[in-house]
């Protein structure tokens, strides 16, 4: 269960973390037209759907100031989302493109770019209390989407599940509280590229949700 006393609203200004923040001051120094904050999620913040990341990347929302805009990993997600009905569009670009989300939000374990896009466990844990305020809002019935096992385990986390209870594994279903936590592998260029997520693969997740949505509605 999340307990609303580690929840806590998000902000951009967020300092938290001090070796992210000081990343970010240098990054924001070489390039002074990027973002180089932490990354607000993206989405409507009582969505049934949830997809939960590791962390900004360098060059694409730590760029843009979106989740999975402008990098690699957001083209193969939002071609599916827009397939199926959660995305006006199937690319995004920037951040005021004017793509818009339907009944689905989209997040970080980790809000800031971390140095080699690895956070220290401690980063993971400080910036937790920001999704767990994410999933507070979430009604029940919605689906939470993990992509990767950092953001699995950072789901877990945040609703204090046990992580031996809830192994990750790709295409997997673990009912959490009333919510439906998902799990995929990441949609990075490396797993893409390497085939051990492919674009029928991450198709078929996304069919497993739409079922389990459509239920969900029904009952």
């Amino acid at each position: 269960m999340i307990n609303p006393a580690d929840t806590a609203q998000f902000s951009e200004n967020c300092r938290a973390c001090p070796r992210l923040a000081k990343f970010l001051d240098k990054v924001r120094a070489e390039h002074s037209d990027y973002h180089a904050r932490p990354v607000s999620p993206f989405g409507a913040n009582k969505a049934r759907l949830l997809i939960v990341g590791l962390a900004p990347g360098m060059h694409g929302a730590n760029r843009s100031g979106r989740p999975f805009t402008g990098d690699y990993a957001g083209i193969l997600l939002y071609q599916t989302l827009y397939k199926f009905g959660f995305a006006s569009a199937p690319v995004s670009t920037q951040r005021d493109d004017g793509l818009k989300l339907n009944n689905c939000r989209i997040t970080n374990a980790v809000k800031c770019l971390p140095p080699q896009n690895k956070p220290e466990t401690r980063e993971i844990k400080q910036c937790n209390r920001y999704l767990a305020d994410e999933l507070t809002a979430m009604p029940q019935g919605s689906v939470i989407l993990a992509l990767g096992t950092v953001a699995h385990l950072a789901v877990l986390l945040a609703t204090g599940a046990k992580r031996s209870a809830y192994p990750f594994a790709h295409a997997a279903r673990h009912d959490l509280d009333g919510r439906t936590l998902v799990d995929s592998y990441h949609c990075s260029r490396y797993n893409t590229q390497t085939r051990r997520l492919t674009t029928d693969m991450f198709e078929r997740v996304f069919v497993d949700i739409a079922a389990i949505l459509k239920q969900s509605r029904r009952a």
